[in-house]
């Protein structure tokens, strides 16, 4: 308070103001970036920078079945990928350019973005549950229910030819 009454008549309460924020580091940016493992696109993040190649495209989690499996495979910009079958270590992998290419232009689709955010239908007894992140959306659904044709384009072009299920 003291150094607002020496120097605020000298240089204004605006300046010193000013200098306090940035002293204390009010409105600066975090120290370190974001975890890359979690971040998605510049679209996520509030910003419209393009997404960079280590940057997540695509997150799909599996579980259930009858074995109980519960799998996770991550797909990055640059066609980068690991599969995690259940607790054992990640296993990596890597899309062509051209199969990276049809998986962006799958989750770019319009009608992916018409797809229901949760499935409708009977789910199958000891199916799967399929939990799809692109961006800040979660696609949901289940063997048994309905799967319209642009989440199964999603699921074609996933490397292995589909989520991962086997445990």
């Amino acid at each position: 308070m003291e150094y607002v009454k020496r120097y605020g008549r000298r240089f204004g309460a605006a300046a010193v103001l000013a200098a306090a924020v940035a002293v204390s580091g009010c409105g600066q940016a975090p120290a370190a970036p974001p975890d890359a493992s979690t971040a998605t696109s510049g679209a996520a993040t509030g910003t419209t920078r393009e997404p960079a190649p280590q940057d997540v495209l695509v997150e799909v989690g599996v579980s259930g079945g009858f074995a109980g499996v519960g799998n996770k495979l991550v797909v990055h910009y640059d066609g980068a990928y690991t599969v995690r079958h259940g607790t054992k270590p990640p296993v990596p992998g890597r899309l062509t350019p051209a199969q990276a290419a049809e998986l962006r232009a799958a989750l770019d689709d319009p009608a992916y973005a018409k797809v229901p955010e949760r499935s409708t239908g009977d789910p199958v007894r000891d199916g799967f549950t399929y939990e799809v992140t692109y961006g800040h959306r979660l696609v949901v659904t289940q063997d048994g229910a309905a799967r319209p044709p642009a989440l199964q384009r999603v699921f074609d072009a996933l490397p292995g030819g589909g989520p991962p299920t086997a445990p």
